[in-house]
């Protein structure tokens, strides 16, 4: 209530009333907008907008339809021509805007209101009130306005009507002038040289004033009496010089200025008007101009008190609204302390709810803690446990090893002249023991330094010969893989106080993964820079490098590259990193046309405080890491391949090269062996097409899953069984392989007999479905087939059936219609039916004839050519080669 009583009375809505005037140079003009603006002050909720066109038509055209645009509640025009602006001002009508027109009528009738003096009747109260004063003849000369305008158009109407019915007044010359002095003082100048007329009418006060001028400059200002129109009060008006005795008279010409608001404040508030509202006229002369004159005082002086009266009245209102924006304000205090009071009281008893809550929350999180404790402290007991358990049989896995190890090595000292076959699975087990050795070698240091039990023993050695020693075991496998290994050091001795074991693991881990993922033809650099306070030792390759996205976690535990498809334990670079750390060092990696690796070791023996180093002059000892230990096994990347007609082709695709030769020495005596490092794998079966493939699924550059999936989507390949021979032993890898079709699965480690097997069922099931299909072509069922054979046999029967008729069509027309070679036509034709393409074709040639034979409409030699045999006798010798019988024999 105390918001509301505060509020003022509510208001009409806002009024915009736009004004475009035609021009304020004059006086009438400018009081004119002093009348509206006085009158507008009265009604508060008016908004008065004036924009003066400058006697410019298309500068009013303008100001009219930007008012239109803005949406004015009421438009009032003052034009400055009649005509020009007439099609703005009915476009503002149409648009629903009310439009009054002041002063100047326009040349049409489409709009609201007109409110003005009757020109016309000026113009005849002029010549009327030169009538009445005349007591002789006399010579009138007339000084129009603008003649465009409709006022100076209506006055001389007025004006000569009046005369024309008089005999007493001669009108001897109308000067067009435009409303302005300098439009009439050089044609008035010649007119004068040869006339001096009794009476000039001008159509303003001020052309008065200029015909005045002139007539005073030739002293004649006392012998020629003036009239003019407008009558405005003041020192410049018309009543003014009237009293000054300049002018006769003047004619008053009321501006409608105040009378134009009020008209707008009608025709908002919907009230009706009149659509002509004429303005009343007086003449002024002697007789009533003190009394004009005076009234118009009294006029300026209501209206200085009513400006008075609304200055007092804005000043109140101003009063009003910053007391009511406090008042307002007050209150809003008010009301924020009473809300601030209320949820202080209901934040309390909220506060002190939870409060009871996070204290019952407090002692469950107590009690879960102490249980997370306790469970923790199992898992670490646990843990601890496993990993204790997990070192203790990391350990006993060396002595198992180290007997298998000497054993073997014993074997070959006494057995220097084994038989080749013995001596290739000798070795195998020899180097294959070695390497797992070093695999839990590593293992048990990731343990030592995951404990933080690894102790550093430093000497002073000479890390140039540590690496050239490890450098020389690593050149044969480097010949060996066609990569080439240059080498940079200084030429003085670079002594460093370093734990020769683990050092040697962090180069040999590094070269190591260097001559693993550098391709054929590549590079192996490795630089030695000594400086200073430190050696650096780079190691680049020009191998497949290291994904940007994998470089900061690469030195994490059982991490490995995106891009590497080997498999590895992943903890190589790990171990090799905090063997360097552990020398107060630092490993980096740079890519760049391959992976560099920068191994940065300290100078000095300053950084070891807390360690006993070993006497200087201790000799650098050879470790056990280098790969000079495993013997040498013959094993090139092409064995020449002997070939039996009588044995199926095997086509093994393996990366691991003992791997393949141990299975090519183990399955050459059943098998034609082709071995396939998996990179073009898929093209060398389309050259092959083998009777059967074994693959692996880690392989590089491409996945055993492709090249499984290609070859079973492949027309030319998608009979061939394939074998999955993998160390994925996932049931995910398992289903992902038989979803690319392998036919069989089978994980490392695996016994040989089993894969012997395993070749031996799917060769005998194929055999099986030959023999059967062999003796039956007529009658295959593709179902039998998976679905690829299933389309391939499909396609050729329809296309042999298609051209039985046609002898020409031969073995080459039926691969190049199935868009496969001769050669892969033949291989996969014998590997799915047992049978040659040409025996396959008389088959269907042949059983076709049968049935032909069993109706007598066709002759014997009609019957060869409908099944395309080119002549009656082979016909006959095929069918009887076939069935034993002749065709005649066989119809009778």
């Amino acid at each position: 209530m105390l918001y509301a009583s505060c509020n003022s009375p509510d208001a009409d809505k806002g009024i915009r009333v736009g004004f475009s005037q035609a021009m304020s140079s004059d006086n009438w003009r400018r009081e004119m907008e002093k009348s509206m603006q006085i009158q507008s002050s009265l009604y508060p909720d008016i908004d008065l907008e004036i924009k003066n066109a400058n006697n410019d038509v298309e500068t009013q055209i303008k100001q009219i339809q930007d008012f239109v645009e803005s949406k004015v509640d009421v438009l009032i025009v003052s034009p400055i021509k009649s005509m020009p602006v007439t099609n703005a001002i009915e476009n503002a009508t149409k648009s629903g805007i009310p439009t009054i027109i002041i002063d100047r009528n326009i040349d049409g009738t489409n709009y609201t209101a007109y409110i003005g003096a009757d020109n016309i009747e000026i113009g005849k109260d002029a010549a009327k009130y030169i009538l009445s004063g005349l007591k002789q003849r006399a010579t009138v000369v007339q000084i129009t306005g603008d003649i465009a305008s409709s006022p100076a158009k209506e006055r001389q109407q007025g004006f000569e009507t009046v005369l024309s019915k008089s005999d007493k007044v001669d009108l001897i010359a109308t000067i067009n002038g435009d409303w302005e002095k300098p439009s009439l003082i050089a044609p008035l100048e010649k007119l004068l040289d040869s006339v001096t007329p009794n009476y000039i009418f001008a159509h303003n006060d001020r052309m008065a004033m200029g015909v005045w001028e002139v007539l005073k400059s030739r002293n004649l200002d006392k012998d020629v009496k003036i009239i003019g129109v407008d009558g405005l009060y003041g020192p410049n008006g018309g009543i003014q010089y009237v009293k000054d005795e300049i002018l006769l008279a003047t004619i008053l010409y009321p501006t409608g200025g105040a009378e134009a608001i009020d008209l707008a404040v009608k025709i908002v508030r919907g009230e009706l008007v009149r659509k002509n509202n004429t303005l009343n006229t007086v003449v002024i002369d002697s007789v009533n101009v003190d009394l004009m004159q005076n009234q118009f005082n009294k006029l300026v002086e209501q209206q200085n008190d009513i400006k008075g009266q609304q200055l007092v009245i804005d000043q109140q209102l101003k009063e009003y609204q910053s007391q009511n924006t406090l008042i307002k304000l007050m209150i809003g205090l008010l009301v924020l302390l009473l809300a601030l009071a209320l949820w202080s009281i209901y934040s309390g008893i909220k506060i002190s709810r939870s409060k009871r809550k996070l204290e019952l929350i407090n002692e469950r999180i107590k009690t879960q803690r102490n249980q997370i404790k306790k469970f923790a402290k199992q898992l670490k007991a646990s843990n601890e446990s496993k990993i204790n358990f997990f070192t203790a049989l990391s350990h006993e896995f060396k002595t198992p090893l180290t007997l298998i190890t000497s054993s073997v090595e014993t074997i070959l000292e006494q057995n220097k002249t084994l038989a080749d076959r013995s001596s290739f699975e000798i070795n195998l087990i020899h180097n294959n023991s070695k390497r797992l050795r070093r695999l839990i070698n590593e293992l048990l240091d990731f343990r030592k330094l995951e404990s933080d039990s690894f102790s550093l023993k430093p000497q002073k050695v000479d890390v140039v010969e540590v690496l050239q020693q490890l450098i020389n075991d690593f050149k044969l496998e480097a010949v060996k893989h066609s990569v080439r290994l240059r080498e940079k050091y200084p030429k003085s001795p670079c002594y460093l106080w370093i734990d020769i074991n683990a050092i040697d693991k962090v180069f040999f881990n590094v070269l190591s993964n260097a001559l693993k993922f550098t391709p054929a033809n590549g590079k192996i650099e490795v630089t030695v820079e000594e400086l200073d306070e430190c050696v650096k030792i780079y190691i680049k390759d020009s191998g497949i490098g290291i994904p940007m996205e994998d470089i900061e976690n690469i030195f994490d535990p059982f991490t490995q590259a995106t891009n590497n498809q080997r498999p590895s334990s992943g903890l190589g670079l790990y171990v090799a990193k905090q063997f360097v750390e552990l020398h107060k060092g630092t490993i980096e990696i740079h890519l760049q046309n391959g992976t560099e690796f920068v191994i940065t070791i300290l100078k000095g023996k300053e950084h070891f405080k807390d360690l006993v180093v070993q006497s200087e002059g201790v000799k650098h000892l050879r470790t056990t890491s280098g790969m000079n230990q495993d013997i040498k096994i013959e094993t090139p990347q092409k064995l020449p391949v002997v070939t039996n007609e009588q044995l199926p082709n095997l086509f093994i695709i393996e990366d691991n090269i003992d791997l393949c030769f141990l299975l090519r020495k183990q399955l050459q005596d059943g098998f034609n062996i082709y071995l396939s490092n998996g990179i073009d794998a898929f093209q060398e079966a389309l050259e092959l097409i083998p009777d059967i493939v074994i693959c692996d699924l880690n392989l590089p550059e491409i996945s055993g899953f492709d090249i499984a999936k290609k070859i079973k989507e492949d027309l030319r390949t998608s009979h061939i069984p394939v074998i999955v021979l993998t160390a994925l032993s996932d049931e995910e890898s398992y289903l992902k392989a038989l979803n690319a079709g392998a036919d069989f699965y089978m994980t490392k480690p695996f016994q040989m007999e089993s894969l012997r097997q395993v070749l031996r069922t799917m060769l005998y099931n194929r055999e099986r479905l030959r023999y059967y299909y062999t003796n039956k072509l007529d009658s295959v069922v593709h179902s039998d087939f998976n679905k690829e054979q299933q389309d391939f046999i499909k396609k050729m029967n329809s296309l042999v059936t298609d051209n039985l008729t046609n002898p020409d069509f031969s073995v080459e027309e039926l691969a190049k219609a199935l868009h496969i070679s001769r050669v892969q036509l033949y291989r996969k034709t014998k590997a799915i039916l047992g049978v040659s393409v040409s025996d396959y074709m008389n088959e269907i040639r042949l059983e076709r004839a049968k049935e032909l034979l069993t109706d007598n409409t066709f002759s014997i030699a009609e019957i060869a050519y409908e099944v395309g045999f080119s002549s009656p006798g082979y016909f006959s010798t095929a069918f009887k080669n076939k069935y034993g019988i002749s065709p005649n024999r066989y119809r009778s």
